[in-house]
């Protein structure tokens, strides 16, 4: 386990079985993977023909005043997570960068969210995921650290339930802890709700199984090592996400 500047974080790892409580929209049900669609990996800012149509942006693409309103001022990382469809889990989850010259386009990964899409309103076990802005300070997952930037939890009380469909076996070999009702500056792990059990949490970025999620956002597992690798806390990095319509509003 690791702090950003590579030194051991000190908290204590929960017991294996705590993964059952907190992973993945915070319910202990069947995870019934590979039942949806793939995503198709449109690119929500158009294709990339030239430098011009993904670098220098003044504002991340598809994302309006409401929400590039709740974006930190000293956000210059943003993971944007654009779902096909209210009731979609399908999405695209691209990675963007800024600099003096505005925001440039790093990645791109066909994604998955909410098994029956997005809400406003987010409740433990609606199978939906958030919309809004959240930040990310906490990662960890079953495998060693990857050279993570951000606090890494290594613990095989990632490891999802047995009982869980076999597609979903390798999905916390990495995570990303979105701040969505839970205590930044702990593990992914901790099963503290400060708004309460019932608005869900344990909501992460992870690996991909090819269908919906409880409630979280998945990718490729390079996509995985990728931010795990450039995520940086000095960048105050966030994620927003949330179907296209809700994201343009």
């Amino acid at each position: 386990m690791r702090t950003s500047g590579g030194a051991v974080r000190s908290a204590a790892v929960a017991a294996a079985g705590l993964v059952f409580l907190v992973g993945c929209g915070g319910v202990g049900g069947r995870h019934s993977g590979g039942t949806d669609d793939a995503g198709k990996g449109q690119r929500p800012d158009g294709p990339a023909r030239g430098a011009s149509a993904t670098t220098h942006l003044k504002e991340v693409p598809g994302i309006g005043t409401a929400l590039r309103s709740r974006i930190p001022a000293a956000s210059r990382q943003v993971v944007a997570v654009y779902g096909e469809g209210a009731d979609s889990s399908n999405s695209t989850v691209v990675l963007y960068e800024k600099d003096a010259r505005g925001w440039d386009r790093k990645a791109s990964w066909a994604a998955h969210n909410g098994r029956r899409g997005w809400t406003v309103d987010h409740h433990e076990g609606d199978k939906r995921s958030p919309v809004g802005v959240f930040t990310l300070t906490d990662a960890g997952g079953v495998l060693a650290d990857p050279g993570a930037k951000l606090p890494y939890t290594h613990s095989s009380a990632f490891t999802p339930p047995p009982y869980w469909d076999k597609s979903t076996r390798h999905d916390f070999d990495y995570v990303v802890a979105i701040n969505y009702n839970r205590v930044k500056g702990t593990s992914p792990l901790d099963p503290t709700r400060p708004d309460g059990q019932s608005k869900g949490g344990g909501i992460w970025l992870h690996g991909d199984h090819g269908g919906g999620t409880s409630a979280c956002v998945s990718v490729p597992k390079a996509a995985m090592q990728t931010l795990l690798r450039t995520l940086d806390p000095a960048r105050h990095p966030v994620v927003v996400m949330g179907d296209k319509v809700r994201l343009a509003g």
